[in-house]
């Protein structure tokens, strides 16, 4: 369950989802010069904090009618980022430490009813690499389905990465 603390963050049981701020480059940078983090991730792991610097300010910077993006927080820390940089496609990352906690199910549960709420669009996409089998399940049990594939669609480095598109629809109003 989620409260809505305002449209700057939204609260699990054990999460803070909140707006980036210039002040979360350390955490950021260790997550996104993380190899393991960044296995499956649209570029190679970062080489230094100056190109994190730059990634962060442009999720600051982003339009809110274009972006609804978060980093994620635990314990006061920020151990990833979860929402979407473009919408209406989702995407999330959390340092390799917290993976297998049900952090990003409880991530993106949190923000997909929050993502249909502000913005009017029929469905939330994503893009996965098919190797990525934990985001892939995430999806699936969050109620996302399969609406193509596609081959070689990312060069990361020297290697080509595949693409499972999946969607997962706006829920019907509720009858009353």
């Amino acid at each position: 369950m989620a409260l809505l603390g305002s449209q700057d963050e939204i609260i699990t049981p054990r999460l803070r989802l909140r707006r980036a701020r210039s002040e979360d480059l350390p955490a950021i940078h260790a997550i996104l010069s993380d190899p393991v983090a960044m296995r499956f991730w649209s570029s190679l792991p970062h080489a230094d904090i100056e190109q994190s610097r730059k990634w962060l300010a442009a999720m600051i910077e982003a339009s809110a009618d274009e972006s609804d993006d978060y980093v994620v927080e635990r314990a006061g820390a920020v151990i990833g980022k979860a929402g979407c940089w473009r919408i209406p496609e989702i995407g999330y990352i959390l340092a390799p430490d917290h993976w297998g906690k049900g952090l990003a199910r409880e991530a993106l549960g949190a923000l997909i009813p929050h993502i249909f709420a502000r913005h009017p669009i029929a469905a939330i996409t994503a893009d996965v690499d098919p190797r990525n089998a934990a985001s892939l399940k995430l999806l699936a049990r969050l109620g996302f389905t399969e609406t193509g594939r596609a081959a070689r669609t990312c060069q990361v480095g020297d290697e080509w990465q595949d693409s499972v598109y999946l969607a997962l629809e706006r829920p019907a109003p509720a009858l009353i």
